[in-house]
């Protein structure tokens, strides 16, 4: 089964900015694609961007247009999420998801994901 791990959680002051890394070992996420999800207590999941497997779709959330860019790196086996203006209403638990693309790519706002990573903890506050 495909493993996920997200990484580059952590504290950041407000306005600063912090890179999330999603990847999985001893699978390749080349034919897969990825979606960025975020859940703070209290609050339900909320999807903040997707990539397809080409990365020549991607999409973002209301919420952090502009300031969110995802991306990826396909020769590194790799996905980021570079969070830049954080505000203390971006402090949430993020998580990663993927979705094999077959033949249609996969990244709207119903796109439903077969994988999950563990989350990891980003806190904005000063």
């Amino acid at each position: 089964q495909l493993q996920l791990v997200e990484s580059g959680g952590g504290l950041v002051q407000p306005g600063g900015s912090l890179r999330l890394s999603c990847a999985a070992p001893r699978f390749t996420l080349n034919n897969y694609a990825i979606g960025w999800f975020r859940q703070a207590p209290g609050k339900e999941r909320e999807r903040i961007s997707c990539i397809n497997s080409s990365g020549g779709i991607t999409n973002y959330a209301d919420s952090v247009k502009g300031r969110f860019t995802i991306s990826r790196d396909n020769a590194k086996d790799a996905v980021y999420l570079q969070m830049n203006s954080l505000k203390p209403e971006d402090t949430a638990v993020y998580y990663c998801a993927a979705t094999f693309e077959a033949v249609q790519p996969k990244c709207t706002d119903t796109t439903e994901y077969d994988y999950w990573g563990q989350g990891t903890q980003v806190t904005v506050s000063s």
